[in-house]
């Protein structure tokens, strides 16, 4: 490792991939979610089943344990890391109105995977909108965040709700 700091520039200041051979194997979680708002009709079309694409919560769940598994292809300078398990639940929101994603990632290993979490929880949004987007484009995905990680060096986290 450059010094004794993690960054993915080196000693010339080019990007590189992180150095993480000395950091110790531990247990990483990470929870990310987004959120998907739209017309409350449209919420009622996905819950009744409605739309001519299929089953938008399945797709969705898929969509996210996927993209979760290639991170590393999408992110420049994310490792590629063998992950012990990724959950994505979609949950129904009627004050929002639309459906809110919480992606949950872990593994044993020397790199978290909050960037796993949020591509699980941005993809599976995405994959939302593009369901729905033939009975209405003007979706709005949005709050896409880690509300929570635990292990590695930089420790625990949790973030305070929001209103």
């Amino acid at each position: 490792m450059a010094g004794s700091t993690l960054t993915h520039l080196d000693e010339t200041g080019a990007a590189r991939m992180v150095d993480v051979s000395e950091k110790a194997v531990t247990r990483r979680e990470a929870t990310a979610t987004g959120s998907v708002a739209m017309l409350p009709e449209t919420l009622e079309l996905i819950l009744a089943g409605d739309l001519k694409k299929g089953d938008v919560f399945a797709t969705a769940r898929i969509a996210g344990i996927m993209a979760a598994k290639r991170t590393h292809d999408l992110i420049p300078l994310c490792h590629p890391l063998a992950l012990s398990s990724v959950k994505v639940d979609i949950d129904v929101d009627k004050l929002l109105p639309g459906l809110v994603v919480t992606a949950t990632v872990a593994l044993d290993g020397k790199t978290g995977v909050e960037m796993e979490a949020l591509t699980a929880a941005s993809v599976a949004c995405l994959t939302i909108y593009d369901m729905a987007k033939a009975v209405e484009r003007g979706m709005v995905i949005g709050d896409i965040r880690v509300v929570a990680k635990s292990g590695g060096r930089s420790g625990d986290y949790r973030s305070e709700p929001t209103a």
